[in-house]
């Protein structure tokens, strides 16, 4: 928590002077700034710059201390490792001896269009920069950076001390197939098992057995060096051995397991390219023998820490919106699920809180009826009764205290199921399925107020192939599509929200922060403004 604390205070506090301009901003207004302080407190630069700290010859991280003489080597993939990179660099400084770093294709450029001078390495820098995985898919430049990648870890000693910047997308930026097996090969087996429908979990088991990097692959060649990882997750609950594929996390490969798998999902050995099955038949059961964290003692080997998550960009936007007036409550980071049910969830927490104080039993019947509701669809959409409950107790409780809006938080990665070819991602879905969900009769509140507001955005800035974030809505919504003569309905069956929100209030609604240069999945907001009196 104190971490936490430390990354939130890049965030200003407004001055006394400010709080008149504070009060009269809508909440249409708060929303946006309390999305944007979320997105400040997980930039690579910051993150980087709160968790690695260089005194004299000593350079810490996550509580451990490692000597600096000369001997730093650096190696990065994903999408935020570019102003990672930027940050360390400056930090340790003239101990850094060369580095390797695999970015994104053509992201160089696109900071540089974006103002972000900052995420960019100098033109001395020692690290080398090599981009690929265009359209975020393995290819043979990302394949190129993963051979460099490998050779350098593979040169060090136990003088020596590696450190390993992951970011989201890190898995197709580093892909190393193992010998014979082709990268067109690899990626055959793991599409089939997803269109096969095989969870993540599966798709990385199979992954990391012919993979000669990933579980814990890229540690392992390092030798006797010391490795520190710093890692900005993109991946619910933080896992280690799931962001990029845990390429410096401890991993054990097991070829009947793998095997288990594949026959699962239709995938026998005789519809496996050759390559595969010679791979997994001469494998054995092969262990990477690493250290998975700092945790097991300060001899280990391998630290991996987080140093940037989505719930440390919610926390960060708690405080934004307890700046701006509002009373903040996170709800999970944990989101997930088709965004039908999620929007739903949504709108059922509106309504929870929009009622009055029980006063008759029938009102009391209607929030429990709710709150049914609500723990019933709570594991479909990935978040635990317990979180549930804890946030509606605090609804209740503000309905009686002098709080103005409260400002509920959450974040995660819910789905979209395609049915049509148009432009949007699942934020700008979201945001119109629960503007919907707002409409039905929680447009406004008793004295004319503005009912709640509703945010999603991505915090890499990018919602699908378009160039928004997300949306902000609120009940009005089908009111104005209506008055537009829009039709709400053909734009959500052919996955067309960003056309919708384009057109829609001349595109006011669309959240377009630019590229942010960093990633901690999506951040949803929900502004719900005190309910009605108490009523007899």
């Amino acid at each position: 928590m104190a971490r936490v604390l430390s990354l939130c205070r890049l965030v200003r506090a407004p001055q006394q002077p400010l709080r008149l301009a504070v009060r009269s901003m809508s909440l249409d207004q708060r929303a946006r700034e309390v999305f944007s302080a979320a997105v400040e407190s997980v930039q690579p630069d910051r993150v980087v710059r709160r968790s690695l700290e260089r005194r004299g010859d000593q350079l810490e991280v996550a509580g451990r201390s490692f000597k600096l003489q000369h001997n730093v080597h650096l190696v990065g993939f994903g999408k935020a490792v570019l102003g990672m990179a930027a940050e360390a660099e400056k930090i340790v400084g003239e101990h850094l001896v060369k580095g390797v770093i695999s970015v994104p294709n053509g992201i160089q450029e696109t900071l540089r269009q974006h103002g972000k001078e900052q995420m960019l390495l100098s033109s001395g820098s020692r690290i080398t920069v090599m981009e690929g995985a265009k359209h975020n898919l393995p290819d043979a430049d990302a394949q190129q950076a993963a051979d460099s990648i490998r050779q350098l870890a593979s040169s060090l000693t136990d003088t020596d001390l590696l450190l390993v910047l992951i970011s989201g997308g890190g898995s197709a930026l580093l892909p190393a197939p193992v010998p014979p097996i082709s990268l067109q090969e690899k990626q055959d087996v793991t599409r089939s098992l997803a269109a096969a429908g095989a969870t993540i979990q599966e798709l990385n088991t199979v992954r990391r057995s012919l993979s000669l990097l990933k579980g814990g692959g890229l540690a392992a060649c390092a030798k006797n060096a010391q490795v520190v990882a710093l890692i900005l997750s993109d991946v619910i609950g933080d896992p280690l051995d799931l962001i990029a594929s845990g390429p410096t996390v401890e991993c054990e490969i097991w070829p009947e397991q793998v095997w288990a798998i594949l026959n699962h999902y239709g995938l026998p050995a005789s519809s496996l390219p050759a390559s595969v099955t010679e791979v997994l038949e001469n494998a054995g059961h092969k262990t990477a023998k690493l250290s998975a964290d700092s945790s097991s003692g300060d001899n280990s080997r391998i630290t991996n820490a987080i140093i940037g998550s989505n719930s440390i960009a919610l926390e960060c936007a708690g405080r934004r919106a307890r700046e701006l007036g509002l009373r903040p409550l996170v709800l999970s980071p944990s989101v997930s699920g088709d965004v039908r049910s999620v929007a739903r969830l949504y709108g059922l927490l509106a309504r929870y809180a929009s009622g009055p104080l029980p006063a008759t039993s029938s009102q009391a019947k209607h929030l429990s009826q709710l709150a049914d509701k609500l723990l019933q669809l709570g594991p479909e959409v990935g978040i635990e009764s317990w979180d549930l409950m804890r946030t509606m107790k605090v609804l209740e409780d503000s309905r009686d205290e002098t709080w103005g809006a409260t400002c509920l938080l959450a974040g995660g990665e819910p789905t979209v199921q395609l049915t049509g070819k148009g432009r949007g991602g699942r934020n700008q879905e979201l945001a119109l399925r629960v503007g919907l969900e707002l409409g039905d009769g929680l447009g406004t509140n008793v004295g004319g107020d503005k009912g709640p507001v509703f945010l999603s955005g991505g915090t890499d800035g990018q919602d699908g192939p378009t160039e928004a974030a997300g949306a902000v809505t609120d009940g009005a919504l089908a009111e104005e599509a209506r008055g537009q003569g829009l039709e709400t309905d053909d734009f959500l069956v052919n996955n067309d929200s960003f056309t919708f929100f384009s057109q829609l209030r001349q595109g006011q609604r669309i959240l377009m922060p630019g590229l942010t240069g960093t990633n901690v999945m999506d951040v949803h907001i929900m502004l719900l403004p005190p309910p009605p009196a108490l009523t007899d």
